[in-house]
């Protein structure tokens, strides 16, 4: 027998499905990058604890890749490494910070 339901039926217990799947892989990551920032050591609130690729990526470990099997992101978390937001943000822009002329240049 064919099943009958539709997504409408089953609409929100699919996003919570997808939403408890993403959370449990992004924290199975974090454990598996050491769960600090690997530059500073920073541990103090998950949400601020990003990937950070060291290679060409295949794609972004916090974009779509939580709909991925646990194998794939796994292999993708070996071009990564684990970094707080700040320490992110400073690898990326690569800009030596001189707080003293950031702040008397300040646009407000």
């Amino acid at each position: 027998m064919k099943d009958q339901r539709t997504y409408a039926d089953r609409r929100e217990y699919l996003i919570q499905a997808v939403a408890n799947r993403r959370k449990t892989l992004r924290l199975k990551a974090i454990e598996l990058k050491g769960g600090k920032c690997q530059r500073c050591g920073y541990d103090c609130c998950m949400e601020a604890l990003e990937f950070h690729h060291t290679a060409n990526k295949n794609f972004g470990i916090s974009a779509k890749g939580y709909t991925r099997s646990w194998n794939t992101v796994k292999k993708e978390l070996d071009l990564c490494i684990l970094l707080c937001a700040n320490c992110h943000r400073e690898i990326e822009h690569r800009t030596p910070i001189n707080l003293r002329k950031a702040t008397k240049h300040a646009i407000i």
